[in-house]
């Protein structure tokens, strides 16, 4: 009874640990540009700063969910209620930070969007665009670590709870089997680490330096690509709960199908048809005036989103039919 007491007071100190540090990396970082003129540009020093920030934030982010979930009497009802394995759950906390990624990008793309495409769709600038692109290309390193947490904890303890204590993962239990590497991790899903080191390293490189003195309106409907985000996530989330049967699944499926064509599919078509009138050019004399690198990144940024879409209404056509009831003679 001591022993149980005494590791629930060790990981009440934990959750405060990670809760105050998860606050005040974020403080921290509102505090570096809070003062800044909206087009002052983020130095160097400035920027490190905010990326060791944002490693701080969504770190202690995930473990402070991660031990809410697996270590207290609350999170032991729920995974005892939806019979979660300490990978369902990793996978689900994963998840969450995904979400609150999505929120931040979405807000920097909405601060962008009203200050710099209706001032100089070319020119201006918003400090917020260069300031979020330090701090969440955090995210995208971060998240390779943290699904490669996940696939740890799905292969080695992939059995769902029983409602009973003994079902708490311990770390023993996980030594006794065998973890996969990280570089096993690398070729079970090279698709996701590719898209996270592209966006993470070569969509930073773009925002901070190699756009030279273009305006970021552009990267605007960038950031707002991520509205989708939150209802893929929660898609993933309730998955892992079993409640694809559900009417918050149908509903959360067509959100997500609504923001990721309007966000994800049709932004881009439309950041371009912006570039032509401020350009006084057609459409098209716009998109090959654009250039070659520009062109091939649009490219890269819009052909997965077109397939994915597919796929997510091939998904979606298949789960409708198959819901509706079959009349009989």
């Amino acid at each position: 009874m001591e022993i149980a007491s005494a590791k629930a007071r060790h990981h009440r100190v934990v959750l405060c640990i990670l809760g105050a540090s998860n606050v005040a990396s974020l403080l921290a970082a509102l505090h570096l540009v809070i003062h800044l003129n909206p087009e002052d540009k983020i130095s160097i020093k400035r920027g490190t700063a905010l990326t060791l920030l944002g490693f701080v934030y969504f770190m202690t982010l995930f473990e402070l969910f991660n031990v809410a979930a697996l270590f207290t009497s609350l999170g032991a009802r729920f995974r005892h209620k939806f019979r979660l394995s300490s990978g369902d759950v990793l996978d689900i906390t994963n998840k969450l930070v995904s979400a609150v990624q999505a929120a931040f990008s979405c807000a920097t793309g909405v601060v962008v969007c009203l200050w710099s495409c209706t001032r100089d769709l070319m020119r201006s600038s918003h400090y917020i665009s260069e300031a979020y692109a330090w701090f969440g290309a955090a995210y995208f390193f971060y998240d390779i670590w943290s699904m490669y947490m996940v696939h740890v904890h799905m292969t080695t303890n992939s059995n769902r709870t029983q409602p009973t204590k003994q079902s708490l993962p311990s770390g023993d239990a996980l030594e006794s089997q065998k973890k996969p590497s990280f570089f096993d991790y690398c070729k079970h899903e090279p698709v996701i680490l590719m898209h996270h080191l592209f966006i993470g390293a070569f969509g930073f490189l773009v925002i901070v330096y190699f756009r030279g003195g273009l305006g970021d309106c552009v990267f605007g409907f960038v950031y707002l690509m991520e509205l989708s985000t939150p209802f893929v996530s929660l898609r993933g989330i309730l998955s892992r709960l079993q409640l694809k049967k559900s009417p918050v699944y149908v509903y959360n499926g067509l959100a997500m199908l609504a923001t990721f064509l309007v966000c994800r599919v049709l932004s881009l078509p439309y950041v371009c048809l912006l570039y032509s009138r401020a350009a006084s050019m057609t459409y098209f004399e716009a998109i090959k005036s654009l250039p070659t690198g520009c062109k091939v990144s649009i490219c890269i940024l819009l052909l997965p989103q077109i397939y994915w879409f597919y796929l997510m209404s091939a998904g979606a056509l298949k789960l409708f039919f198959n819901r509706i009831p079959v009349k009989r003679s």
